[in-house]
């Protein structure tokens, strides 16, 4: 008798827990569809720089570098006077100052994507170079800077050489206008650089002078 008893109970409780099955396989279903989709996003960072300083009135000479070798460049307008071709080549004279910002469409394959290419010209602000001799001694380590005066502020300068052939052995100067290396003789160079500030661009002479 107590068997048959516990046989029935147990067969009501699950009768009582049948109905809320399928309730349960639902929700989880509904949970499941209601999740967000994972898409992927194109990768739209694929130029080294994206942000180019002009100077008004000075015709420009630069460049888009993508990060692959593969990325194609739609041509496009950036600022007033200044355009963009195929090859990534920014062309024109910056007609204004201000601060432009402009969608340039670059693609791989079939997958292309927008990356917003800031223009930002600056006023024609005079500048010139503030020392260009500098003394040295054999076996003593060069730490100089070469350095400007004028120019719009908070710009840096970009400096290269011209004809490596004409530095001291032993002696270096790098983009950002640091003279270092220890000469290895003494002797006088005269070393052609050309300076640029935000694309308006001189050629000087550097001297320097070993002991």
């Amino acid at each position: 008798m107590r068997l048959t008893w516990a046989l029935v109970v147990a067969g009501l409780g699950l009768c009582a827990l049948l109905p809320t099955l399928p309730t349960a396989a639902t929700r989880t279903v509904a949970v499941s569809r209601d999740l967000p989709a994972v898409h992927m996003d194109p990768p739209t960072k694929r130029l080294v720089e994206t942000v180019f300083y002009v100077t008004q009135g000075i015709e420009v000479d630069d460049r888009l570098l993508p990060f692959e070798d593969d990325v194609t460049i739609r041509p496009a307008a950036l600022a007033p006077g200044v355009t963009l071709d195929d090859a990534g080549r920014l062309h024109g004279i910056p007609q204004r100052p201000g601060t432009f910002a402009a969608p340039v469409q670059l693609c791989r394959g079939q997958d292309c994507a927008d990356q917003q290419i800031t223009i930002v010209v600056l006023r024609n602000v005079p500048w010139q170079p503030s020392r260009l001799a500098f003394p040295g001694e054999v076996g003593n380590r060069y730490d100089e800077q070469i350095e400007i005066e004028g120019g719009p502020v908070g710009v840096p300068a970009t400096f290269s050489v011209t004809d490596h052939g004409k530095l001291p052995e032993g002696v270096t100067i790098g983009p950002d206008g640091h003279i270092g290396g220890i000469p290895d003789a003494a002797g006088v160079s005269e070393v052609p650089i050309r300076i640029c500030v935000a694309g308006n661009c001189a050629g000087v002479v550097v001297t320097l002078i070993v002991v």
